[in-house]
């Protein structure tokens, strides 16, 4: 089965503070958040956090490797905790930036192992919106005033974590402290930075000037039959390539439903729900025209596609503003990828 788009993003090897993606096919819907951690609600008010507690951990190795935590004898406070151990010499991520970061996680209650971001199986770098709702509070509220390049001490009581729900995926109960090593990245662009080439009057024509859903205005005549992927701006980083994880901001529409409109009705959109989009690219995890029309591109793109439904959801419909053998146009911009 094709599977649908949308998923929000960080650190989805760990599960700790994901919505999965999935497909149709029995496993989890990108439309279905309701089991997803990130999208859970707290059951309490994240507190202020502080600069240090007592107990303390202690962290010890060089920042952008693997951190070594070690738990103190006692139990937690109750304190959230965000203690720089060491200051980065970049600029200062502020709220609602949108910033890479690694980590190196424990549980203090039987110091339990929560993995780690680096190695090989780690999954690498992950985004986290700076201040954002829907994220793990010890992610996004800890990264908030830190420099790039900064390592972060941070304690999670269970309101700057998972709350009482917990999270029973990875066998974190509900009365759990977390205990993570952040080493904060770099911020990130949210939308593709240039001038936007112009583009056929025959296609789509898109407006996304601003940090908000891209405007997609679509022409009345008959879609094109075959997959279209222009670049509209050259961004300047590597080459994505098949297999990498990418983090994207898009807008979606219809053709038919919306031809001839001078601004589509959005059927999905990154932008309206204030969270890039991550996904491994190539492999079939999302529709056919997304896998064939990103790989090849570059980070800080931004692409317009026109799918065929054979290489989207065919006869298949999803909702009202999404009908059966419906071409698909996205405007697309590249943020990142490893």
């Amino acid at each position: 089965m094709r599977r649908r788009l949308a998923a929000l993003l960080i650190v989805p090897a760990l599960a700790l503070t994901a919505t999965a993606c999935g497909s149709d096919d029995g496993k989890k819907d990108a439309a279905d958040k309701a089991d997803s951690p990130s999208s859970s609600p707290q059951t309490a008010e994240v507190p202020k956090a502080v600069d240090t507690a007592n107990p303390m951990p202690k962290v010890s190795g060089d920042v952008g490797k693997k951190a070594t935590i070690t738990l103190p004898k006692g139990d937690p406070s109750d304190k959230f905790v965000v203690h720089t151990l060491s200051e980065g010499d970049g600029p200062e991520v502020k709220k609602n930036d949108l910033v890479s970061m690694n980590f190196t996680g424990k549980v203090w209650k039987g110091a339990k192992d929560l993995g780690t971001t680096y190695g090989k199986q780690g999954g690498g770098q992950q985004l986290v919106t700076a201040g954002g709702e829907g994220q793990l509070p010890a992610f996004a509220q800890a990264v908030v005033g830190q420099k790039e390049g900064s390592r972060v001490l941070v304690v999670a009581p269970p309101a700057a974590g998972f709350g009482s729900q917990g999270n029973p995926q990875v066998g974190i109960t509900a009365t759990d402290t977390l205990v993570f090593a952040v080493d904060v990245g770099k911020v990130i662009p949210k939308k593709a930075e240039g001038t936007q080439g112009s583009i056929p009057s025959n296609l789509p024509q898109i407006k996304a000037d601003k940090e908000e859903p891209a405007t997609i205005s679509v022409p009345k005549n008959d879609p094109p039959k075959k997959l279209v992927d222009q670049v509209l701006i050259n961004g300047k980083g590597a080459e994505v390539k098949s297999g990498q994880t990418v983090t994207m901001q898009y807008s979606g529409a219809a053709w038919k439903l919306n031809e001839g409109k001078e601004k589509a009705e959005l059927f999905d959109s990154s932008w309206k729900t204030g969270q890039p989009f991550s996904t491994v690219i190539g492999q079939g995890q999302v529709i056919k025209g997304w896998d064939t029309g990103i790989v090849g591109k570059h980070i800080g793109d931004r692409v317009l596609l026109v799918i065929p439904a054979d290489q989207a959801y065919g006869k298949e419909a999803k909702g009202e503003t999404l009908p059966a053998n419906s071409t698909l146009v996205f405007v697309v911009d590249i943020l990142a990828a490893h």
